[in-house]
């Protein structure tokens, strides 16, 4: 959904109960759909009835991987969205090179509460049932133990994912999996009462009520102040998720290496990724995947955040979008080209629409749902190819800037990925 059509459906979404879920996708504010109350028991976890398992690709990398959750609380500050909470709670996930995992079973995708919430949504025109969230797997193994020989130098680098705004953290863990087979600690984020659904340990689920009521009551005027809020507030947890990397518990915080911190996030997440990495010198290399850089529904070159007004120093950074979307066509991007001295580069893939660059591009095609409901979001793109292309050039990017160690890939225009244009200054 794009401006014009939430623009439209906020005075129903005033008289009923309802989760627009409100994401910074390229050149649009995306809206996951009018939701229904969820029950207790569906909160509780009951299975969408029907709805595929589908599975995501298989890292390639090396290592085995395994995973957990944990809350993090910063008390700091207040929460942003509701501000009578004198601290802000995050959840997070952290993935990471394993040594051999038996005993320990598959981590579910999604935790069965946040999934009821988001699979009530219908989000991105996804039939209600159509996935079933919590009854997915993840190829890492929970709380398997750290590879601490993956570890050269005896540290290991480290990464922040987050995801589009009104998407889960989830939805990008077949990159994130990817990463952590190839020696990666990757730490991914769940900004709370933005996602449609945060589970924390108690049981209980955040919803994204107080984001929605703020933009029932925003006029079209004062919407770039809301969009900066949002910006605002992930950065702020992001900042506050890199304070805390010394101190994640089952030993990761004595393994990661904080000289060597990358950050990639998708949509929001992108932007989210490059304005962090404006702010905070602490992050050394950086990805936005298809994230629009300024606070505008459509792109029009003003309300510019800081990042792309000034762009970045020597440090690396890559951008990926879909077609129609680069420095050359988007002014967001071409102003941080223009202002940023270092290390770039500006991939397209071919054929993508906004969301191949989630799960989506694995989950969709398994799901019975109509070619009108894959192509609006995933575009024309081979999903095999699309996620293998994303994997291959995001792991290349921080292997060159983190890794200490560099396969070329971002040299130029190879024949192993077609679909990849190399978009030229």
């Amino acid at each position: 959904m794009n401006l014009r059509d939430l623009r439209s459906s906020r005075s129903r979404s005033r008289s009923r109960r309802g989760a627009l879920a409100l994401g910074l996708a390229v050149a649009t504010v995306l809206a996951a759909g009018a939701a229904a109350p969820v029950s207790a028991q569906d909160a509780g976890g009951a299975p969408a009835a029907g709805g595929v398992r589908a599975a995501l690709p298989a890292p390639t990398g090396p290592h085995a991987i395994g995973t957990f959750s944990t809350r993090l609380v910063d008390r700091s500050r207040h929460d942003p969205w509701v501000t009578s909470v004198p601290y802000r709670e995050l959840m997070v996930s952290v993935w990471y090179p394993a040594r051999a995992s038996g005993g320990h079973g598959a981590a579910p995708y999604m935790a069965k509460g946040a999934a009821a919430r988001w699979n009530a949504g219908a989000p991105h025109g996804i039939p209600k049932g159509a996935v079933d969230w919590a009854g997915m797997r993840a190829h890492a193994r929970e709380k398997a133990p750290l590879d601490k020989g993956a570890a050269r130098g005896g540290k290991l680098p480290v990464l922040v994912y987050t995801a589009g705004a009104g998407d889960p953290r989830t939805w990008g863990t077949a990159l994130v999996e990817e990463l952590a087979s190839r020696g990666y600690v990757v730490v991914t984020v769940d900004h709370t009462y933005e996602s449609p659904g945060v589970q924390f340990p108690d049981g209980s689920v955040k919803d994204n009520k107080p984001l929605l009521d703020a933009l029932a009551q925003t006029p079209q005027e004062k919407l770039p102040q809301l969009m900066k809020k949002v910006l605002d507030t992930r950065v702020a947890d992001d900042r506050f998720v890199l304070d805390r990397l010394g101190s994640l518990p089952h030993g990761l915080g004595e393994a990661v290496d904080r000289e060597r911190v990358g950050m990639v996030g998708h949509s929001a997440g992108g932007m989210a990724a490059a304005e962090t990495m404006y702010e905070d010198r602490r992050v050394k290399a950086g990805v936005d995947l298809d994230g629009t850089l300024e606070h505008n529904s459509e792109p029009k070159g003003t309300n510019l955040t800081p990042v792309a007004r000034h762009g970045l120093d020597q440090r690396p950074f890559l951008l990926m979008g879909r077609d129609g979307s680069d420095h050359t066509s988007e002014p967001s991007w071409g102003s941080f080209w223009k202002h940023s001295p270092g290390w770039k580069r500006d991939l397209n893939l071919r054929g993508a629409k906004h969301q191949t660059y989630t799960d989506l591009a694995a989950i969709l095609p398994q799901a019975e749902v109509g070619r009108d409901v894959i192509e609006k979001n995933i575009g024309t793109v081979d999903p095999a190819r699309a996620t293998a292309a994303q994997r291959a050039y995001v792991v290349s990017f921080f292997d060159r800037g983190l890794g200490g160690r560099d396969d070329h890939l971002l040299d130029g225009p190879s024949d192993r990925f077609h679909e990849v244009r190399f978009v030229r200054p």
